[in-house]
């Protein structure tokens, strides 16, 4: 089996879909090929030659990777003129945007088998495949990191001789991976923090890593909605978004750093910080709104920027594991890497896509250019 890894094309996106580590585990039986373009993993700090070295062929021509790799390993799905050099009968895995109707349908329309890693169901089984998770991780750690850096003053509380200087309070919005991950981070630097989700189940887990949790009274019903059976926040009533606007608006203005996260799969991010909190806010406060790509938590959020406005730090940098590539494309492959002992079988090296294990089934948005029944 040909397995093939090709440069991200996207701007800006700096990580790559399998490492030396990952490569060596896969050709180590002498079952696969692994083909990679030169250049590869030149932006998380990967020459060709430690691709060579752990078994893999380096080619500089992308069109001939194309059509020799009947696997194609990718962080984020192709772009148009990247989708035209890929062989009909190729499989695609990576970050595809199942959501992006368009985007799924080109792959449809070209004829491909494709697994978009954002639909692994969320079971046991499927942990150490859980890209969305590793990635959120590590953007979780790089928000804060990102925040304490445009902060004017510091996280910690300190005693000196020229007096005390008060820790910074910080506000994290949403508390899945990347918002627990941001607590840990703003603890381990010394900040008191509060966090805000709309699901009452992780209050034990925010508690846990040293900070308050701060919520809206729910209703039963509202408790029965907060989440869907796969673990995400849900979209819910008006009632509740007025009294979770006045909660928040509270909170908000007497944080310095806010760390947004909330995200709703297939949908634009829930306004939670509207211009009025903003304006509220301290002079020199930071907002890193990690939904940017998604519309941000935040209207005032510019993709990609950081801007001052109303003499606040807004962040709208959408990929912060892009910012942390190293580390970033090292659990990346090897959830990749995971999936694929999935697909392959381990005597013959030949593919199998058992449409009966829920795991391929849930990942898989189409098969041989047609949509899954």
């Amino acid at each position: 089996m040909e397995i093939g890894i090709p440069a991200e094309t996207r701007a800006g996106e700096t990580r790559v879909a399998a490492t030396p580590e990952t490569v060596k585990k896969i050709t180590t039986k002498g079952l696969h090929r692994v083909f990679v373009q030169a250049g590869a993993g030149a932006g998380a700090s990967i020459p060709d030659e430690a691709y060579q070295e752990a078994g893999a062929t380096i080619l500089t021509d992308v069109t001939q990777l194309y059509s020799q790799s009947q696997i194609i390993l990718k962080v984020r799905g192709p772009q148009p003129e990247e989708l035209t050099q890929i062989r009909k009968d190729a499989v695609l895995i990576g970050l595809l945007s199942p959501h992006d109707a368009d985007r799924i349908s080109a792959l449809v329309n070209h004829g491909l088998t494709a697994f978009a890693m954002e639909r692994l169901p969320r079971i046991s089984r499927a942990q150490n495949m859980d890209v969305l998770s590793s990635q959120a991780n590590i953007g979780g750690y790089k928000a804060v990191i990102i925040a304490a850096n445009i902060y004017q003053k510091f996280f910690p509380m300190l005693m000196t001789a020229a007096g005390t200087v008060k820790a910074a309070r910080v506000l994290v919005l949403g508390a899945g991976v990347a918002g627990l991950q941001a607590i840990a981070t703003a603890k381990r630097l010394g900040a008191v923090i509060e966090a805000f989700d709309v699901r009452p189940a992780v209050k034990e887990q925010v508690e846990s890593l040293g900070a308050k949790f701060v919520e809206v009274t729910l209703t039963e019903e509202e408790k029965a909605k907060a989440e869907t059976a796969g673990g995400y926040a849900t979209e819910m009533s008006e009632d509740y978004k007025r009294r979770q606007g006045e909660l928040i608006h509270e909170r908000a203005t007497a944080a310095d750093i806010i760390i947004s996260t909330a995200l709703i799969p297939g949908r634009s991010a829930p306004v939670l910080i509207k211009e009025e909190t903003v304006k509220a806010m301290k002079p020199g406060s930071v907002i890193v709104d990690m939904a940017a790509e998604a519309g941000g938590n935040c209207p005032l959020t510019e993709l990609d920027q950081i801007v001052v406005k109303h003499g606040v730090h807004l962040v709208g940098i959408a990929n912060l594991p892009g910012l942390v590539a190293a580390d970033a494309s090292a659990l990346y492959a090897r959830n990749l890497l995971n999936f694929l002992s999935l697909l392959l079988d381990p005597e013959s090296g030949e593919l199998r896509i058992d449409r009966q294990d829920e795991i391929i089934a849930g990942s898989l948005v189409c098969v041989n250019g047609e949509i899954p029944k």
